[in-house]
């Protein structure tokens, strides 16, 4: 009879999502001109976001000119049309940096196990990464806009899982949405709720201090069902 190795592990790979978690915007100037337009600072965010503006987005079925167009249509009532304009442009133009300890403790992780990027993004996401340095960064990029499907649909937590060719139970899910950290636990993984870099550098203690398997429980945190 041929024995069975458990591993010791808790997971045997990182699936993470990108935006706050890895990568961070600047909208101080979006917040300037809201305040010259005389609107509550995140108006222009809230309708940005919004399902109907922002999942065909996301989805892949319309392309950043024409959201930053579907913005200006739901502000102008609000403000002029140059000024939603101008809004819909700061937003699309915001600045962005990648979180420096966050990439190093995931390029750490991925010396011991299979690292997916799981992404809501849009069909410019592969030039983010390279203005980023990070087209490299992981062995999977699983991009919504890519496969037709956005987070919390469980199937592009399928897709991530079979593309980082471990079980679903063998997945670790970071994110910083909630709703997307009970979806990837409802199907067997190990979620974290991500808020700051130790959230993430506690999860994975085990790999990066040479500990035995081991994993915080702390319930704000980590989710599992």
């Amino acid at each position: 009879m041929t024995a069975t190795k458990i591993s010791s592990r808790p997971f045997d790979a990182v699936l993470c999502d990108l935006d706050n978690v890895i990568r961070f915007y600047d909208t101080t100037e979006l917040a300037r001109l809201e305040h010259v337009a005389g609107l509550a600072q995140g108006t222009t965010l809230k309708v940005a976001y919004a399902p109907e503006t922002d999942l065909p987005l996301l989805l892949g079925q319309i392309t950043q000119e024409q959201w930053v167009e579907s913005i200006v249509l739901r502000l102008a009532s609000q403000v002029s049309q140059a000024q939603a304009r101008e809004l819909g442009m700061a937003l699309a133009q915001a600045p962005f940096w990648a979180d420096e300890v966050v990439v190093a403790l995931l390029r750490r992780v991925r010396a011991h196990m299979p690292l997916v990027l799981v992404t809501n993004a849009t069909l410019e996401l592969e030039n983010d990464l390279a203005s980023l340095g990070l087209e490299d960064f992981a062995d999977h990029v699983v991009s919504s806009a890519r496969v037709g499907v956005a987070k919390p649909d469980r199937k592009i937590y399928e897709i991530a899982a079979e593309r980082a060719g471990v079980a679903m139970d063998r997945c670790l899910f970071v994110d910083d949405r909630l709703e997307n950290v009970d979806a990837a636990a409802a199907l067997g993984m190990t979620g974290v709720h991500y808020r700051e870099s130790e959230d993430l550098r506690e999860s994975v203690s085990f790999l990066l201090d040479g500990q035995a398997g081991y994993l915080t429980h702390r319930q704000h945190r980590v989710r599992r069902h």
